[in-house]
């Protein structure tokens, strides 16, 4: 690979991640007007990642950011896999926060692709 070549895709790496936080903003603004309160963002763990951990009252939703160009593509982007990966993210996290284990538990999708994003909850279930 040439050294033109890797720097061009450290920059498309990084507008990339630029993107994909702004995407994660926009979604944690709009779950906070919806009255959520944010308790993680980007959480990690050996078994997955977590874009957005948010409460409001009983219920703990466990949200996945999908930004694309075109919303109907940013809904259809989350796979089987990547579900599976997060809810057993979402197990790591509940063993890690034993306070929160009570609550009802949701997973969202945030699909930010036109000029707002749109939350879709319940989204699936693993």
């Amino acid at each position: 690979m040439s050294a033109g070549r890797g720097l061009r895709e450290a920059s498309f790496r990084r507008r990339a991640e630029r993107r994909g936080r702004l995407a994660e903003s926009l979604a944690a603004w709009l779950l906070r007007l919806k009255g959520f309160a944010i308790l993680a963002r980007r959480w990690s763990s050996p078994v997955g990642e977590i874009d957005i951990v948010a409460r409001r009252g009983d219920l703990l939703v466990f949200v996945e950011v999908k930004r694309r160009s075109e919303l109907a593509s940013a809904l259809e982007a989350l796979r089987a896999p990547q579900g599976r990966r997060i809810a057993a993210a979402a197990a790591v996290f509940l063993a890690a926060r034993p306070d929160l284990a009570r609550l009802a538990c949701r997973f969202d999708v945030v699909a930010v692709g036109g000029p707002w994003p749109v939350h879709l909850p319940d989204a699936w279930r693993p």
